[in-house]
């Protein structure tokens, strides 16, 4: 819906004006939501481990959050089997996980992907948690 600014006659009329817009924002309105970084296994049974990454990222939505995998999302693109583009996407990997709030590592099988990502956070001080393949968290 546009709000108008003018009433029906044409005359400018700020104040339904800035009520309607409010209660239009509201409407749309999400409460905050901090993005975290999926860690999970990607390589060996990679159909089985993207289907994994995606119910994380499931995991993350359901419990407030936005979740980031960019091992789901690289692949796409690139090459991961090329020595030079899996070294660019891990730094694109790394750069985003800067913007994250969190580091939610998934599983109990650390790759060496998955291991750079966590010295990353350990190092900038972020805040890691780990959590099962089922989901659940685990105190470290």
């Amino acid at each position: 819906m546009s709000v108008n600014k003018f009433n029906p006659e044409g005359y400018h009329d700020p104040t339904p004006y800035e009520a309607l817009t409010k209660i239009e924002k509201e409407k749309y309105r999400q409460p905050y939501r901090p993005v975290v970084n999926i860690c999970s296994p990607f390589s060996g049974n990679v159909e089985r481990n993207a289907e994994n990454a995606r119910r994380y990222c499931r995991f993350a939505v359901d419990s407030g959050y936005i979740p980031l995998a960019p091992h789901l999302l690289f692949p796409q693109f690139m090459n991961d089997k090329d020595t030079d583009e899996r070294r660019l996407a891990l730094f694109m990997d790394i750069a985003l996980l800067s913007k994250c709030a969190q580091l939610w590592v998934f599983g109990g099988n650390i790759t060496k992907g998955m291991g750079i990502e966590i010295e990353n956070a350990k190092r900038k001080g972020q805040p890691i948690r780990y959590f099962t393949e089922g989901c659940k968290e685990v105190p470290k």
